[in-house]
Order: C-alpha cells, then sequence, then structure tokens
C-alpha cells in the first residue's frame, strides 16, 4: 500500500427525509427516507472549518481514497487524496457522498420502495443536480459544519460545485471546477440520448422493471462504450490502441471483434455492466442534460450572488467539455468580480484528464486550497 494512503475505510450511511419530512425535490415530487453513502478521510478540526466536500462525476461513488478491506482496488481519486497529496488529509478533513439517484449506497432506482416493497425503478422520481446538492447539504449539516472550506469536482462533480456555489454562498469558501460546462451542448445532450436510447432498446430492460429478473447488459455495455469514447481525445486513442489487430493471421472480414480499439471498447463496456445499474444510468445523464446553472437568465447575472473562490481547470484535448465552454464560466465569474483562479493545463487524456493528470492538477490544487485556507485562517489545518 502507497504510504501515502489514508488506508482502509469503511464506507458510512447518513439516513435523513423520513416522513412526514420527506424532501422536496425540483420536480415537486416528495422522497423520503433518503440514505446517503459517504466516505471521510483525515480528521475535522475543533472549528468544523477544514472540511472539503469531493463531487464525483457520472457513474462514480462515494469510494474516492483508499481500500476497502480486502480489497486491493484503491478509490476513484486515490492518486488525489491522502498524506500530502492535492487534498492533503494531513490538513483538511476529506469528504466524498455518492449522489441522489445512484446505485452505489445512495437512495436510487434500485432501492427499495417502502410503499410497495419493491425497488423503485422508473417510478423513482426525476432528480437533478440542485436536488443532489440539496441532500450533501442535510449530510454537511449532519456533520456539524457550518462553511466548507471548499467543493471540488470534474465533470458531473464540477456542476455539482458550481451549484453549490450559487444554492450556498455563505456555506461555501471556495470552489474547484474541473472539466464542465454551466450547461450541455446540443452535442453533449445527443451523446448521452443515443446511449440511453441503447439501454432502452435492450429488451432486457423491460421498461425498468428488470430488478430480479435479467440485467439489460447489452444495452449498458453499448451506452458505456458511447460514453467511454467521449471520455477519450483521438490522439490518446491513436497512441494506445492505432490501427492494431488482435489476430494478424486473420482479416478480419466478419463482424467479430477485430481491432484492438474496438476489443478495448467492448471490455470497458462488459466491465461496467458488473458494477453498476443501468435505470441509474439514466437518471444521472438525464440529471446532466437538465443542468443549467443560467436557465432563462445570462450566467452573468446566475454568480450575482456567489461569494466563493473559485479554481477552474480545463484540458486542451477535452472535447466533450472543451475550453471554450470552460471559459464561459471564467468569463462570467470575473464579470461578478469573484476572485477566480483559471488554469489550462496541456494534456493528451482528452476528457479523463481529470482522472489522470496527477501532477499538474497537484500543483494548482494544493497551493490553492492552502492560499484559501490561510485567508480564512486556517493553517496546517488548524
Amino acid at each position: 500500500m502507497d504510504e501515502r494512503s489514508v488506508g482502509i475505510v469503511e464506507t458510512q450511511y447518513f439516513t435523513c427525509c423520513e416522513p412526514p419530512h420527506e424532501l422536496t425535490l425540483k420536480c415537486k415530487e416528495k422522497l423520503g427516507p433518503i440514505t446517503v453513502a459517504y466516505e471521510t478521510y483525515g480528521v475535522l478540526n475543533k472549528e468544523k472549518s477544514n472540511a472539503i466536500l469531493i463531487l464525483h462525476a457520472l457513474t462514480g461513488d462515494a469510494h474516492a481514497a483508499g481500500y476497502h478491506k480486502g480489497s486491493e482496488t484503491p478509490g476513484w481519486w486515490d492518486s488525489m487524496i491522502g498524506p500530502g497529496k492535492a487534498f492533503d488529509t494531513n490538513k483538511y478533513f476529506v469528504i466524498c457522498s455518492n449522489v441522489l439517484g445512484s446505485c452505489k449506497g445512495t437512495t436510487g432506482p434500485v432501492t427499495i420502495n417502502l410503499n410497495t416493497g419493491k425497488p423503485y425503478g422508473l417510478s423513482f422520481p426525476v432528480v437533478t443536480i440542485r436536488d443532489m446538492v440539496v441532500v450533501q447539504k442535510l449530510l454537511i449539516d449532519h456533520l456539524g459544519i457550518k462553511k466548507l472550506l471548499c467543493a471540488a469536482g470534474g465533470s458531473m462533480g464540477g456542476m455539482q460545485a458550481l451549484k453549490w456555489s450559487v444554492l450556498y454562498p455563505d456555506a461555501l469558501e471556495s470552489a474547484i471546477v474541473i472539466a464542465t460546462n454551466y450547461r450541455h451542448s446540443a452535442q453533449q445532450i445527443a451523446f448521452h440520448e443515443v446511449a440511453r436510447n441503447a439501454i432502452m432498446a435492450d429488451p432486457d430492460w423491460q421498461n425498468g422493471d428488470y430488478y430480479g429478473k435479467s440485467v439489460p447488459a447489452r444495452g449498458l455495455a453499448v451506452a458505456r462504450m458511447i460514453g467511454h469514447i467521449t471520455y477519450m481525445s483521438d490522439h490518446s486513442m491513436e497512441e494506445k490502441f492505432g490501427r492494431k489487430v488482435i489476430d494478424t493471421e486473420r482479416l478480419g472480414y466478419d463482424f467479430s471483434t477485430h481491432f484492438e480499439v474496438a476489443n478495448y471498447l467492448k471490455y470497458r463496456g462488459d466491465s461496467f455492466v458488473q458494477r453498476f445499474d443501468a435505470n441509474s444510468w439514466l437518471y444521472m445523464s438525464k440529471a446532466c442534460d437538465h443542468f443549467d446553472l443560467a436557465s432563462d437568465r445570462k450566467l452573468i447575472d446566475a454568480f450575482a450572488g456567489v461569494k466563493s473562490k473559485f479554481l477552474v481547470v480545463s484540458f486542451t484535448s477535452d472535447w466533450l467539455y472543451p475550453p471554450t465552454q470552460t471559459k464561459q464560466i471564467v468569463k462570467a465569474l470575473k464579470a461578478n468580480s469573484l476572485d477566480v483562479t483559471d488554469i489550462g493545463i496541456n494534456s493528451k487524456y482528452g476528457h479523463d484528464a481529470f482522472l489522470v493528470e496527477v501532477d499538474n492538477q497537484s500543483k494548482a490544487i494544493l497551493h490553492f486550497v492552502d492560499r484559501v485556507a490561510k485567508e480564512a485562517g486556517i493553517v496546517n489545518g488548524k
């Protein structure tokens, strides 16, 4: 185990919004009880002022760092969270919770509806990025934290960080927004729509009522394959696969997997089916598509009441959330005279860069968080 690892960690659970105090979602439906899966790393100081909330992407979970007992696979951002790392657990108390609507421990379509005794399936209400953030705030309140030092995330996690700054300006000192957008473009929505249709076209999907019967594995695998193409860049795919073939003895003039890139995508799709729920993918992707921080106003006006300091990170080869879209966020923040650090990282890894460009991100994040902490009167986490 890496000496800079947070070590063995356990997922914790928090339940809120129990009837008759259900949460009213943006769609106007009520939901409760709600259970939230979360993990923490580091130590919360006496003033409870050194907390950082990590926000995961579409298919992520609460296990961001360290190892679960008996597992050799670390959390999804283990390279960034730990002693001396970007989010330094020697100084800061780091929290990561699974979002509402997911299938990784927090209430979602796979959860048993207490009124029916069966999984919600498509009877689960449509959730938004706003709803996810509201539930996160309930968790933070439960932990006794009045103000987060930072909320940080990439992709869908970046959307949540933006929403945190708008929804709870007095409860957030700073936000780190990585490889994201303030609203989906038509192209971004289109990719998700094709992937959703792949799931819903699978006969095993059964209009979302497949629990205990079958798994729409083919459709979900194709959805993941589509998504993974958008996460990589042309350069990284060419460098990793090119036109390499698996079996050089055969010409491959049939429809079996022949190119290495095709075999890789098939592997990614098949392995994804083993760890994620199809309905949750539908709900999560829809939440991203519905997200629009500006809504019916100008983006500049959306940040009018925001008080947080910002670190905004983009990657040159990210064509899913290109730097041009990130610059719109930066421009609107600066128009509101907010403290903004804008970092563009030269990378060949596409959208996945926020998960693999460790060194460049770490330098920027370490400097930013330490500065914000110092200006807030927090030194070495105290």
